[in-house]
């Protein structure tokens, strides 16, 4: 298998921070998006949308979009289980992942490809502000369900940790302030730094 990447990018994050979480080892190649290498004839071979993150099957065939790349991998590699061991439970992983992905990633993304996008598109005060807005329920809701666990979901890391850690990498970059009043978020973030997954 390859995986195609870029870092920074949140999308290709998640799923790195979930290899190294994991121990899966898998070769992994540069896609230049600032140099524009997705637009070109051989990665759309691979992604006709030109995105990160790819994964390069044994077969030739690729697989796109992070979240199925991350359940693919899970299936062939269970241990240590990152989405849960039961249907409760992983059920609530993949509620919390969603928040994480959808109500935080996406809406830093927004902002930060409105206003001051690296890959050059134009700013978009409105789409900006919108994201904004959005922003604070989602922090507050996971604020909320971490409580003092140690990670998103309880004891052990999983999937939601990997996709919150990336969007708070992607904010960092973009300089799009989380509210330190968010205390167990920050509290939270600043231990899975610590961990040899987020230092990529």
């Amino acid at each position: 298998m390859k995986f195609y990447y870029f870092p920074i990018a949140p999308n290709p994050t998640k799923v790195r921070i979930y290899l190294a979480e994991k121990g899966i080892e898998i070769e992994q190649v540069l896609v230049n998006l600032v140099k524009g290498e997705q637009k070109s004839r051989e990665h759309l071979a691979r992604n006709p949308f030109g995105n990160l993150p790819v994964l390069e099957l044994d077969d030739g065939t690729h697989l796109t979009e992070s979240l199925a790349i991350i359940e693919l991998l899970e299936e062939l590699h269970p241990e240590p289980p990152m989405i849960g061991t039961d249907p409760f439970e992983r059920a609530r992983v993949r509620a919390l992942e969603r928040i994480a992905d959808l109500g935080v990633l996406v809406r830093v993304a927004r902002i930060i490809h409105a206003t001051r996008s690296p890959l050059g598109l134009p700013p978009v005060p409105e789409i900006a502000e919108e994201a904004r807005r959005g922003l604070p329920k989602a922090l507050e809701v996971l604020d909320v369900e971490i409580g003092h666990q140690r990670f998103l979901a309880g004891e052990r890391p999983t999937i939601a940790d990997c996709t919150l850690f990336a969007a708070f990498g992607f904010a960092r970059f973009g300089e799009v302030e989380i509210d330190p009043a968010y205390r167990n978020l920050a509290r939270w973030a600043k231990d899975f730094g610590e961990r040899p997954s987020a230092n990529l």
